[in-house]
């Protein structure tokens, strides 16, 4: 059986990634309709986060919504890092 606290685990953790936005009441009402859904929805959202991560670097985007990331510095994108030394 699904206690509470885990399902306002779920929730804290899109809420804290997308902040107040669509993706957080489409979460709400998936996990209202069954415990696995809303898990789903916001294991893809952590993942989309991720990736985001890996494209334009660690504080490098901004979230749009819909699980869409934004480079917040788009002449940065895959750059190669500078060259130090000999």
């Amino acid at each position: 059986m699904t206690q509470a606290s885990d399902i306002l685990i779920i929730l804290a953790a899109v809420a804290f990634l997308t902040g107040c936005s669509c993706d957080l009441i489409i979460n709400v009402l998936l996990t209202i309709l069954g415990f696995l859904p809303g898990h789903i929805h916001a294991f893809w959202l952590i993942y989309k986060k991720m990736k985001a991560e890996e494209e334009y670097g660690y504080g490098g985007f901004r979230y749009e919504g819909g699980g869409k990331y934004v480079a917040v510095n788009p002449s940065a994108i895959n750059q190669p890092p500078p060259q130090y030394g000999a």
